[in-house]
């Protein structure tokens, strides 16, 4: 299936510009240029300016990745990554990755996302925070088609937030309906706590079902035990094979902080093998790079040998060698240095092969916490 010639708009040069985002006071006048595609596997390269002055170093890739710039136009090879991550969510409003010939990644302050370009409109999933307007541009880059569709994949403000935005352009383009999409639980969870996000017009069985956008069949593989939250998707474009999930795996990272704020650990890594075993090529993660079933392994080791580091922490840290119980009355007082400890010595076990990678020193110890808690409970 081919997009429509009618449609397309010559797509912006790729240079890094600064936006409106909090780090353009530092980023101000700097301007960067990435190396063209298949340079190096597993690093980044960027030529800078004479007066460039923030310089950032970009972690190691977690799966040896092959960076590139990102591209309107140019379809991703499978695997690929795009380049310099953390700068262009620095430095510049957002950033556009063609995946397929109809569907595209978009990144903007530390989040991404999906939209599909149809023969009349455009269905977009989880307009995410403070992105409404980059992510309007975005489109028009490659269609003068409005947005005619909206799809959340749970109901988290963060990531469903600039729906409004969306609506309000559709609005004004002429458009008389948009549809808003959303599971059963999605659309009943909104209801309980009564959200105040613009409500769900058409809901998709839970946890299996399906709809239609022109031609295209989007799945949704909801978790019926689910890490993150408990109304957690994954909506599957089948024909194009992306998988869109935010807050469960994020390309090229190891897990986040507290597992993308996951609501508790035991079920995460049967909901990362759910996700893996899906027909997919591109994975759009809701932050972090494109995801691939690359990924999917790598977070499957990390799972191993953080569980095995937590676990030999565990067992060599008694509540008397962290704190003088003598000095408390309370057990709370023994816990928490005893359960930051254990995820110090964790993350200090694992530095050695992951330190170098995204996030690690910040998100680790926490994610050893929540694993020494799930084994606490579990066994």
């Amino acid at each position: 299936m081919t997009a429509r010639t009618d449609t397309a708009v010559t797509p912006k040069t790729d240079v890094l510009l600064v936006g409106s985002l909090p780090y353009a006071a530092v980023a101000s006048r700097r301007r960067a240029r990435v190396s063209q595609p298949n340079a190096k596997r597993g690093s980044h390269t960027m030529e800078r300016d004479t007066q460039a002055a923030l310089q950032i170093d970009e972690a190691a890739s977690t799966v040896n990745a092959t960076y590139v710039a990102p591209s309107a136009t140019e379809l991703l090879a499978p695997g690929a990554k795009v380049g310099q991550l953390f700068m262009r969510n620095v430095a510049q409003p957002y950033f556009l990755q063609r995946l397929t010939e109809r569907t595209y990644f978009f990144g903007g302050g530390f989040y991404t996302t999906t939209f599909y370009v149809g023969d009349e409109g455009v269905l977009v999933f989880d307009p995410p925070e403070n992105q409404g307007s980059n992510l309007l541009q975005a489109i028009a880059e490659v269609t003068r088609l409005p947005v005619t569709a909206i799809v959340y994949s749970h109901n988290h403000a963060d990531h469903i937030v600039a729906a409004d935005v969306l609506l309000g352009a559709a609005s004004a383009a002429g458009v008389r309906h948009v549809r808003v999409i959303a599971s059963a639980e999605t659309d009943e969870k909104m209801k309980r706590l009564g959200c105040r996000l613009p409500a769900p017009t058409e809901t998709v069985d839970w946890p299996k079902g399906s709809f239609e956008f022109e031609g295209l069949r989007v799945e949704l593989h909801g978790f019926t035990r689910a890490a993150h939250t408990d109304d957690a998707a994954v909506l599957l474009l089948v024909q194009e094979k992306v998988a869109h999930l935010p807050d469960l795996v994020n390309g090229d990272q190891p897990p986040f902080r507290n597992f993308a704020q996951s609501e508790n650990y035991v079920y995460y890594r049967s909901n990362v093998n759910e996700l893996g075993a899906l027909d997919w090529t591109h994975l759009v993660g809701g932050h972090g790079n494109v995801g691939s079933k690359e990924d999917i392994r790598f977070y499957n080791t990390f799972l191993d040998d953080l569980e095995a580091a937590v676990g030999n922490a565990m067992a060599s840290t008694q509540f008397a060698d962290v704190v003088d119980m003598t000095k408390h009355n309370n057990h709370a007082a023994l816990m928490v240095p005893w359960i930051t400890t254990v995820a110090s010595r964790a993350t200090d076990e694992l530095r050695a092969q992951y330190g170098g990678f995204y996030g690690f020193e910040v998100s680790t110890p926490a994610n050893a916490e929540m694993v020494a808690l799930s084994r606490v409970s579990y066994r």
